[in-house]
């Protein structure tokens, strides 16, 4: 995070973590999660990273390394994304759009250096530029009844409809699924925009947006969960983020198979438990004693009590699921999806 952004959080009353530099919330935690069911808040998405991609070949370079078709992605569409290994495991997620003739990419920022380095690694030399804009831009999200409005009064477009982009004045605003919003400002731009938006939406911690995330049915990959899923596992095809038609790219061939073929024994499920969920726990059950039969994808602080979670869990043994080992924590599974 950019030292002059952590500081005017900071100055909002934000409490950060000193290791991870996520925003835990601003001085009251439980609020924030009951806001976030009906009224509108704003958060610093910290846990965010943001990656720039330009030049005459930037297209046809991440067309031929997402899952996603990047070639038919319009000016004002926003699109999810995966990079998979050879051997189809999802090591990254993205939400990407345009802005210009370059592309921007929101992935989880403990992926992001490693992920842009082992990208430029496949450059060669295609006409592509890499680079960070981490700390010089910010990423806020919005939702909310009142976020129209909030945005109105921030002299923000809107865009048109889910999954599309506008921007203005250097300031991208997505809105995703769910009635949520991104906006990727400039860092010159976020101290005036925070205290535009501020006034109709309050301010709340990343664990509010999680709890968002887990209603959206948003899968993303960080480095708890990097290599662990193929993208059907996490019903990511569902959002968009796979196109089953275009060309080659890392892993196509086990991805079109497993689709193909309907070896999908995994998918994306809610969980709800008394106990703290984190991703990357494992997720056991006393009908499959051989191995773990699901894992916590991301989690939050439910705003009615206890946690809640997406988890990628195998489907057959969904009704029987338990944190953490077989005699752990049972947890209560359903399908986002079914």
């Amino acid at each position: 995070m950019n030292p002059n952004w952590h500081s005017f959080l900071e100055s909002a009353e934000a409490f950060i973590d000193g290791a991870s530099n996520e925003i835990l919330h601003f001085g009251d935690a439980n609020g924030e999660l009951k806001a976030a069911q009906k009224q509108t808040i704003l958060v610093p998405l910290s846990h965010l990273g943001l990656l720039a991609a330009s030049g005459d070949d930037a297209r046809s370079f991440l067309h031929s390394q997402f899952t996603s078709d990047i070639n038919h992605l319009e000016a004002n569409q926003v699109q999810h994304s995966a990079w998979c290994t050879a051997k189809g495991r999802m090591q990254a997620s993205f939400v990407i759009w345009h802005a210009g003739s370059d592309f921007r990419l929101a992935l989880a920022a403990d992926l992001q250096e490693a992920a842009q380095k082992r990208l430029q690694m496949f450059v060669l030399r295609s006409k592509v530029k890499l680079s960070s804009l981490s700390d010089s831009h910010v990423l806020l999200g919005l939702a909310g009844p009142q976020a129209l409005e909030a945005m109105a009064d921030a002299g923000l477009p809107c865009p048109a409809a889910q999954l599309n982009s506008t921007s203005a004045n250097g300031i991208d605003v997505l809105a995703l699924e769910g009635g949520r919003y991104i906006i990727a400002a400039p860092l010159a731009a976020a101290t005036s925009l925070w205290q535009k938006l501020s006034v109709k939406a309050r301010p709340a911690g990343l664990p509010a947006w999680r709890w968002l995330d887990v209603q959206s049915g948003f899968p993303l990959v960080t480095l708890a969960t990097k290599e662990e899923f193929v993208p059907q596992m996490a019903d990511f095809e569902k959002l968009g983020g796979v196109s089953f038609h275009k060309g080659c790219y890392p892993g196509q061939e086990i991805v079109a198979r497993t689709q193909y073929l309907g070896k999908v024994k995994r998918h994306l499920y809610r969980i709800s438990s008394e106990q703290t969920l984190q991703a990357g726990d494992h997720l056991h059950s006393p009908d499959n004693p051989d191995q773990a039969c699901g894992m916590v994808v991301s989690a939050a602080p439910s705003p009615s009590g206890g946690f809640a979670a997406l988890a990628v869990v195998q489907s057959n043994f969904a009704d029987n699921v338990h944190l953490i080992s077989r005699e752990g924590p049972k947890v209560q599974a359903v399908a986002v999806n079914p």
